[in-house]
């Protein structure tokens, strides 16, 4: 199992602010949103909030507006836009889990519920900092 970091996620009430002040002030540079496919909201799923996202070139922020009801509307306990997390990208989520559950770890699992091409679980370190560990997956098919 490899685990690599990908990205920071931090929350806001105004996202378009905070993705200025990393690219504007300090310079990193826009990752266009057509780069991540989103899954589409609906009433009782999903998660439909402003993102932008910013890379230094290796490392990439996510700038999400806050939601306090995600968790809630999706089922889960964890939820990945309140507070913010930090993110890993595996080659092996399955092995991920089994460590997490040999450890008594819980997890919110949120598959595909926030990217199309993106499997997320979403767990707590021991001061309860969120944390998000992913693997790529093939979009779903589309219907013509």
């Amino acid at each position: 199992m490899k685990l690599e970091f990908h990205h920071i996620n931090f929350v806001s009430r105004d996202v378009n602010a905070m993705h200025a002040f990393y690219t504007d002030i300090l310079g990193l540079a826009d990752i266009a949103a057509e780069n991540f496919p989103r899954t589409e909201e609906t009433e009782d799923a999903g998660y439909g909030g402003n993102i932008r996202f910013a890379t230094d070139g290796g490392m990439q922020m996510h700038l999400a507006e806050r939601d306090l009801s995600v968790a809630f509307k999706n089922g889960h306990t964890i939820n990945p836009v309140d507070r913010g997390h930090i993110a890993f990208r595996t080659d092996d989520l399955a092995e991920v889990l089994r460590q997490l559950e040999r450890h008594g770890i819980p997890y919110s699992d949120y598959g595909t519920t926030f990217a199309k091409t993106w499997h997320q679980v979403f767990f707590m370190d021991p001061e309860g900092n969120v944390v998000e560990v992913h693997q790529e997956v093939d979009p779903p098919a589309t219907t013509p």
